[in-house]
């Protein structure tokens, strides 16, 4: 077993070293090779979906979809420079085993691991929540809003949440809570433990993704029964925004996802650090089976990162042409609202394709 007592700590050793249960009879699953195949599928998947995103952006003249395509967009470069920077220094780990005591004695590498792992993990879960709501009004409130999202306001909205979750990640470096080495060894992340600190950002990162996911469930159901309960209309069955559905469709995927890969992490964390502290081992030293249980789920998340891309590569609208042939493309903005008079109509359709 390792263990870290206090002397230790105090002889110069950050605090990203705590106990940690390490017993001879404790199988490590931890293959190099797997978790390398694994970020390079997910890299792969990651970048293609980009290329996809990129071509589809310069052939596109609707003002809500380029919006929609942007915020994907910054869905897809945030999930690969997450891959890429947390799969470097893990993958680097398993194959070559170095002692972070030696390399790492003041921890910057670890926090810098658990900055990442906080930033690249919150941004997906706000982004969605933030695509949903830009649907949401675009649907349900389309006049809300002056002609549809510009890129730049998009933009700036992708920018505000990568620069939220930047200072979320900050927290634990500035004195709320703090980041510490994970069994087994091979990555850092926020800590479990039931001091005040550490207890109300494990709180803040999980009720935060918690309420994205919510919010994102929220929206896109109003938005899919607005949808559904217009297209069953008789006076609009002719004018049906496939635009509308084939986003929204993208939204529901990647809402499943994130709730399925997400929401068993964060329950657990709020559960962890809500529960009263065990008497049976050391002081900063997580219970073995809690920390079994947190690696287990943070490879459901892992998923979530290269699932994500999929959901715009399987189900752009090209493809969902070969699944329902019927599936034809309609600009008007209005298309959902047919009762309007014809010079509104020729007014609203004019400015829905002006980029």
């Amino acid at each position: 077993m390792m263990e870290l007592n206090n002397a230790s700590l105090a002889s110069g050793l950050g605090l990203c070293f705590r106990s940690m249960n390490i017993s001879q009879g404790r199988k490590i699953i931890a293959s190099p090779w797997f978790s390398t195949i694994f970020g390079t599928v997910g890299l792969s998947s990651n970048l293609f979906a980009l290329c996809v995103l990129i071509s589809s952006s310069r052939k596109m003249h609707s003002r809500s979809r380029s919006s929609f395509l942007i915020f994907l967009c910054g869905l897809v470069v945030t999930d690969f420079m997450g891959l890429l920077v947390t799969g470097s220094i893990i993958i680097s780990y398993h194959f070559t085993k170095f002692d972070w005591m030696e390399v790492d004695p003041s921890c910057y590498l670890c926090n810098f691991l658990g900055f990442s792992m906080v930033f690249f993990g919150q941004c997906p879960l706000l982004l969605g929540a933030t695509m949903a709501g830009e649907r949401f009004f675009g649907i349900n409130r389309p006049f809300s809003r002056s002609s549809n999202m510009s890129k730049r306001r998009a933009w700036a909205m992708v920018g505000m949440v990568w620069g939220f979750s930047f200072f979320l990640g900050l927290l634990p470096l500035l004195g709320l809570g703090e980041y510490s080495l994970q069994y087994p060894s091979s990555w850092c992340f926020i800590t479990l433990l039931q001091d005040i600190k550490n207890k109300v950002f494990c709180m803040i990162f999980a009720l935060l993704g918690i309420l994205s996911v919510g919010l994102s469930f929220i929206f896109n159901t109003v938005s899919v029964v607005t949808l559904c309960r217009v297209y069953h209309d008789r006076e609009s069955a002719q004018r049906r925004r496939d635009s509308e559905v084939e986003m929204m469709v993208q939204l529901v995927g990647i809402m499943i996802i994130a709730t399925v890969c997400w929401l068993p992490l964060l329950i657990f964390i709020i559960q962890t650090v809500l529960q009263e502290p065990s008497t049976s081992v050391l002081p900063r030293q997580i219970p073995q089976e809690t920390e079994d249980l947190l690696l287990i789920y943070l490879r459901m998340v892992t998923w979530n990162q290269i699932l994500d891309p999929w959901v715009y590569i399987l189900f752009r609208r090209a493809v969902l042409k070969r699944i329902y042939p019927s599936f034809n493309s309609r600009q008007s903005i209005v298309s959902l609202y047919p009762v309007f008079n014809p010079s509104l109509r020729r007014k609203l359709t004019q400015e829905s394709v002006q980029l």
